[in-house]
């Protein structure tokens, strides 16, 4: 099957997989330089390994929303990440 396939499973599409690239800015990521792609993926990318890490220390120290949100930032920064490939 098409990648465009209607008939596609749902959690195969990559949309699904990775709901930033279901907004409309998402489409804007594509005309970026290459270079400036790259390294505003690096950024976040490291973004995300202080975020997980944030995340587990306030978990482990009983800091439910704290760790909560540290993870929603690192799955966001992985997110918009991914989409600069």
């Amino acid at each position: 099957m098409a990648r465009d396939d209607p008939r596609r499973a749902r959690h195969a599409r990559p949309e699904v997989r990775n709901p930033v690239l279901a907004l409309p800015a998402a489409a804007r990521i594509k005309n970026l330089h290459p270079a400036v792609r790259a390294e505003l993926r690096a950024l976040l990318l490291d973004l995300r390994r202080d975020a997980q890490i944030r995340a587990e220390e306030c978990w482990r120290r009983h800091k439910a929303p704290m760790a909560t949100y540290w993870k929603v930032v690192s799955v966001y920064a992985g997110h918009i990440a991914r989409a600069l490939r």
